[in-house]
């Protein structure tokens, strides 16, 4: 008898997937509760589970198509496992002394793996049969792009002619999404931005002389967005109409601070939430984000963590980015655009002095937000973080 594989509900608003990557062929044993099939949404990608041991049958729905919320996509027949397949061995937990090495031991592990190739970038490879090994990244971090793999198709057939192609390949639920929302903030929201710079000196000798300390006791490093996290939540407290939305004809203003990460994610950037930022440690801020990293790279953030939050902070710098105007994340009112240290010569009680600068930009939107309320507020997370100890002393 054949069990149907359909799509799962999985949030209100919700009611049309895409089909991502099947992990499973037809005429393939599965067995329960493995992940089979993979489903987008504009929102956050996630893997269905077989509901039990068997054969996929059928697959009604290729890669790229859409199908709606309880749409039948393929079939699983039920089957015991064939002989010479070994049953998974159950996951275990790393002891203590390794949780510490996990991220730098994550990380190499990813730049050797099939994620330095970018989606694009895997369906021309697989096409015309490249591996990953002749190709070098010229992406950030090493990683492939589509436009390397053409380069070198191209020049293995120079002999041949000059090599061109396009590729039509339809926008992701995600990329969708996001599209829309940068085009709704720019069409309803009144956005400006403001821009001011800060000498990282203090929050980089602080670092310095606790990371030891930190990474042993919590098993992460301490990294620059606990502070900035910090210094956002203590700039908002003082100017609450940053930290507001517009609700119709209503200001509606909040006594909790939600903040949105924006982190890379496999499908594109993802923001999920801080909930209750005030209320978190630096240690647990730092765990929170590292978790969101890992998952977010694997396509694991579920759909509640990306829902609401009340202000947003990003990161261009660990891309290069010099210098930026972030775009709200409707309906928050404000976002804060982190970027690049740079050492730059700067004068201090009239001497040039080098010091570790980053610029930092505040995207606000006019309506809710005015200039004089933007600028103090950016000028406070610059206070902050120049001054780390003004934060505890709450002056």
């Amino acid at each position: 008898m054949s069990i149907e594989i359909k799509v799962p509900s999985v949030g209100e608003s919700i009611t049309e997937v895409q089909i991502g990557a099947w992990h499973a062929e037809e005429g393939k044993w599965v067995a329960q509760d493995s992940e089979i099939v993979e489903l987008e949404t504009d929102k956050a990608t996630f893997d269905v589970p077989a509901p039990l041991d068997g054969n996929i049958v059928e697959i009604l729905k290729k890669p790229g198509e859409t199908a709606s919320v309880g749409e039948v996509i393929g079939y699983l027949e039920e089957a015991e496992r064939p002989a010479g397949i070994d049953e998974p061995e159950p996951a275990k937990t790393p002891p203590k002394s390794e949780a510490a090495s996990a991220p730098s031991k994550a990380k190499e592990a990813t730049s050797n793996s099939e994620e330095r190739v970018m989606p694009a970038a895997a369906r021309v490879m697989a096409e015309k049969g490249i591996k990953s090994s002749d190709i070098a990244g010229t992406g950030p971090g090493g990683r492939i792009l589509k436009e390397d793999v053409l380069n070198h198709q191209g020049s293995a057939a120079s002999d041949n002619g000059t090599f061109r192609e396009e590729e039509i390949v339809p926008m992701s639920p995600i990329r969708k999404k996001i599209a829309e929302r940068l085009v709704e903030a720019q069409s309803n929201a009144a956005l400006l931005t403001t821009f001011n710079e800060v000498d990282m000196s203090a929050v980089m000798d602080l670092r310095s002389q606790y990371k030891e300390m930190f990474l042993k006791k919590y098993d992460v490093k301490l990294g620059f967005m606990s502070f900035f996290v910090k210094a956002v939540v203590d700039a908002l407290n003082l100017f609450p109409q940053v930290n507001a939305e517009i609700r119709g004809t209503d200001l509606v203003f909040r006594n909790y601070y939600d903040i949105g990460i924006a982190v890379g994610g496999g499908k594109g950037l993802v923001v999920p939430i801080l909930r209750n930022a005030e209320r978190l440690s630096f240690a647990e801020i730092e765990l929170k984000i590292s978790d969101f990293g890992q998952r977010a790279r694997n396509n694991k953030i579920s759909l509640d963590e990306l829902q609401g939050g009340t202000f947003t902070i990003t990161n261009g710098g660990v891309y290069g980015s010099l210098l930026s105007t972030p775009i709200v994340n409707p309906p928050q009112s404000g976002v804060l655009g982190m970027h690049g240290i740079q050492e730059r010569p700067v004068a201090i009680d009239g001497q040039v002095v080098i010091r570790p600068m980053m610029y930092i930009a505040l995207t606000y939107d006019h309506r809710v937000v005015d200039g004089r309320e933007a600028v103090v507020f950016l000028k406070r997370i610059k206070e902050a973080l120049e001054e780390p100890t003004r934060m505890l002393m709450e002056v």
